[in-house]
């Protein structure tokens, strides 16, 4: 999918110039995250982009009327670079059709660029679920934001409404208010949903850059909070780490996580999208980590986790411990695509999680 995509920085040397006279690319701040992972800017379709390596992928829809809706926000320490890319790309859509000049200022002296927009507001940003690689930036960039007013308000609503607003399933605000466990911080008021629903799905009040917005909770995938993210004139769906085409499905047991739900989030992810031809094209998927992806990707991975999952659910009735199931190498023809022997989620910590959810089932 990325041979259709483009990165944001392929941009004229001289429109950098420009922008770096007026102050909107910062050298010195590009120079301080050298040394960090880079950011790639992938645009998916329409009003949608795609931004990878600030932690989980965050989806951007951005435009000249409405402004920035973001879907995640990424880790907290990359907060800054992911706004610094979100207002040059906003700037480089507003002025995309427009020429640039320079102009001499009054009295002769002084240099006045014309054409260049200053650039919109986040507006809302929705969580797909808790964890911190998916909403550590939501203080800064919710911050950065200006959420809509209406009805008798003009201006800005005060501390309640300066920001941009926060969307989540409310399972998600209930575990990031409740009380940190011992030498855990508090999540900050400010990272806290703003706005949250409990039924199965809920639409955007307005349509948002030309399209409408549907958040799609899935429960007990991932975690218990998690929610779907689908524009619909774009034809694209943000999953959150429901679908994870880099790795084996991450299971939270201790939010509510379970091996059936993401199973039955898969195939819903598969209802709402429709292939162009033959599984291939049409919808686009964008996962919570890894490449953006289609049916076929969804149909083969929820192919492949039923698989192993019926695998394990046949060694359990055998008899089989947990430690005899890892030693069985049940994923080793998977292994070479989705397994990891080292880091935070490992082919062992999958079967284990797999395992457990399987005993919690048979025990409902």
């Amino acid at each position: 999918m990325r041979n259709n995509s483009f990165k944001y920085w392929s941009v004229p040397a001289a429109l950098v110039a420009l922008l770096c006279a007026a102050g909107w690319i910062n050298f010195a701040s590009a120079q301080q995250n050298q040394n960090a992972p880079p950011l790639e800017l992938l645009k998916v379709r329409g009003n949608i982009y795609a931004l990878i390596g600030a932690g989980g992928n965050i989806t951007i829809s951005v435009g000249k009327e409405d402004g920035v809706l973001l879907v995640d926000t990424g880790l907290a320490q990359n907060a800054d670079r992911v706004l610094e890319t979100i207002n040059n790309l906003s700037r480089r859509l507003a002025t995309f059709d427009q020429p640039i000049t320079q102009n001499a200022g009054a009295g002769g002296s002084g240099t006045v660029l014309t054409g260049i927009e200053p650039p919109k507001p986040i507006r809302y940003i929705i969580n797909t679920h808790v964890h911190p690689d998916h909403i550590g930036g939501n203080e800064k960039l919710s911050k950065a934001g200006a959420t809509f007013t209406g009805g008798n308000v003009a201006g800005n609503i005060g501390d309640a409404g300066d920001n941009a607003a926060i969307f989540a399933h409310e399972n998600v605000l209930n575990r990031l208010s409740a009380k940190p466990a011992a030498g855990q911080p508090a999540i900050p008021f400010a990272a806290l949903p703003t706005d949250t629903y409990h039924v199965p799905y809920m639409n955007m009040s307005h349509f948002f850059n030309g399209e409408g917005v549907r958040l799609i909770h899935q429960p007990n995938a991932h975690t218990d909070g998690d929610t779907l993210v689908y524009f619909r004139y774009s034809d694209v769906l943000a999953t959150g780490d429901i679908f994870t085409p880099s790795s084996y499905p991450i299971i939270d047991l201790d939010r509510g996580g379970s091996i059936q739900g993401i199973i039955d989030a898969l195939n819903n992810i598969l209802d709402i999208a429709i292939p162009e031809f033959r599984l291939e094209g049409g919808t686009f998927v964008i996962p919570g980590h890894g490449h953006i992806s289609d049916s076929a990707d969804v149909a083969y991975y929820r192919d492949m986790v039923t698989i192993i999952r019926d695998r394990v659910q046949d060694a359990m009735k055998k008899g089989m411990t947990v430690d005899q199931v890892k030693a069985a190498h049940l994923t080793m023809d998977y292994d070479g695509i989705y397994g990891a022997t080292t880091g935070f989620w490992t082919t062992d910590k999958f079967i284990e999680a797999l395992y457990k959810s399987l005993q919690q089932q048979g025990k409902k």
